[in-house]
């Protein structure tokens, strides 16, 4: 699981723009997601060989400097609760405010590792200025410019060099599948697990405080064996339109990360909404199985016709990745509980599966023979290998003559064809280009 960094700091100090230099500066394993705070709460990006996930905490509430405060005291708490290192950002042109020095106050408190970031450096100038960043008491800090990137290699070596040491896992210790169970409060995520394992074990709310060990449940009934982990529900703020709360992107980009196959719980009586949309991409960005899981059917007026319209529905709103089980269940009636869990463990197995090189390109060379790629500005494409990457998710790559020709629509051609010929159900898979 890689390592969190939050970003924290006052409104209007440049946090997303250094943010979105932190993603693209290298080549981003995962891109931006769309449809969480602002289009930019949560990526992903790489440093000297070491990735790491990027939280953009947001000045998001309108109102008194006392709700302010609150808030941003509020989104600083929950960062240190769960990052791995904290990066604070200070505005050098405004210089210490009050705000800044409140989450100071705050930050000198805790044990993990605090990094003083003076962002809108841009000249030798406002390198002096910065120096009264001094009197925050956080010691050392480092100037950037977010907009033109100046200074964050710098800052970025420093945050590999305080980054925890990944846990090493024994080779000896079982491995088994980790399955998160994630979606909107009340959508039906920990009834889903009390009705499987029998009693009321868990009650698990947004209060900030719930841990991801207390809510891991070992299933072993109907012969199965694997690890639930129920998380917080996701949901909106109440005055921001579409904006996701920030301890639950938090936890479920924990939850996320952690886990093998996610199970997304949709609440029928509301529909697939653009919240469970932006669930469903935070797990396929990062190349997790998901099984979708639409709960509380039993409540709904349907009719022989209901459940083909509501799956065209929500496939509508996947695409292109619409090769995604979706199931129809009620955790009162317990109606297909067991069948989620039956394809979610198939889901697992097919992340896991692995294609014989052989195999492999003796049916896709046939599926190319026929179909070439289009040719561009003259150009004829030809791919005479290709093979599956050993990588733990499914990732293949093809060899050609002129990779730079070959464009997205003839890529999701060779997906589909892998789709119709192995079983990929519910796995994000990969395809690359290569020269040969």
């Amino acid at each position: 699981m890689n390592n969190i960094i939050a970003i924290v700091g006052r409104p209007n100090v440049g946090k997303s723009t250094f943010f979105n230099r932190l993603i693209q500066r290298r080549e981003a394993i995962v891109d931006s997601i769309s449809g969480v705070t602002r289009d930019r709460i949560y990526g992903k990006s790489e440093w000297n060989g070491k990735s790491f996930s990027v939280i953009d905490t947001g000045g998001y509430i309108k109102g008194s400097d006392d709700v302010f405060e609150h808030e941003i005291r509020k989104q600083v708490e929950l960062a240190v609760d769960e990052a791995d290192v904290i990066l604070f950002l200070v505005d050098v042109e405004e210089g210490i405010t009050p705000m800044d020095e409140e989450v100071a106050k705050f930050l000198r408190k805790v044990t993990k590792p605090v990094i003083l970031v003076v962002n809108k450096v841009d000249n030798g100038a406002r390198a002096k200025d910065a120096v009264e960043f001094y009197n925050l008491g956080l010691g050392e800090y480092f100037t950037i410019a977010g907009m033109n990137g100046s200074g964050t290699g710098e800052l970025l070596d420093k945050v590999i060099e305080v980054l925890p040491n990944p846990v090493e896992v024994d080779e000896n210790e079982e491995v088994i599948p980790r399955f998160c169970v994630v979606g909107r409060p009340n959508a039906g995520k920990s009834s889903f697990i009390n009705a499987l394992i029998g009693e009321d074990r868990y009650i698990v709310t947004d209060i900030a405080g719930t841990t991801r060990d207390s809510i891991d449940t070992r299933f072993t009934k109907f012969g199965f064996d694997f690890n639930l982990v129920d998380t917080a529900g996701i949901r909106r703020k109440a005055k921001v339109k579409e904006d996701l709360e920030f301890y639950s992107v938090m936890r479920s980009v924990r939850a996320i990360e952690h886990s093998d196959v996610c199970i997304i719980m949709v609440d029928a009586t509301r529909g697939f909404e653009g919240q469970d949309q932006a669930i469903f991409w935070l797990a396929e960005k990062n190349r997790k199985g998901v099984v979708i899981l639409v709960n509380k059917w039993d409540l709904v007026e349907k009719d022989h016709k209901s459940t083909k319209a509501i799956e065209e529905q929500i496939r509508e709103q996947l695409q292109p990745f619409v090769d995604v089980p979706i199931l129809f269940t009620s955790t009162l009636t317990k109606q297909r509980l067991i069948k989620a869990l039956e394809v979610a463990v198939e889901v697992y197995k097919n992340r896991a599966q692995r294609i014989a090189t052989s195999k492999f390109n003796d049916y896709m060379l046939k599926v190319i023979e026929n179909q070439q790629p289009p040719a561009l500005k003259g150009k004829f494409i030809k791919i005479k290998y290709c093979m599956q990457l050993p990588t733990p998710v499914p990732q293949f790559v093809f060899f050609a003559n002129l990779p730079q020709y070959v464009k997205e629509p003839y890529k999701r051609f060779l997906e589909n064809k892998i789709r119709e010929y192995w079983n990929f159900t519910g796995v994000p898979i990969d395809v690359y280009i290569r020269e040969k």
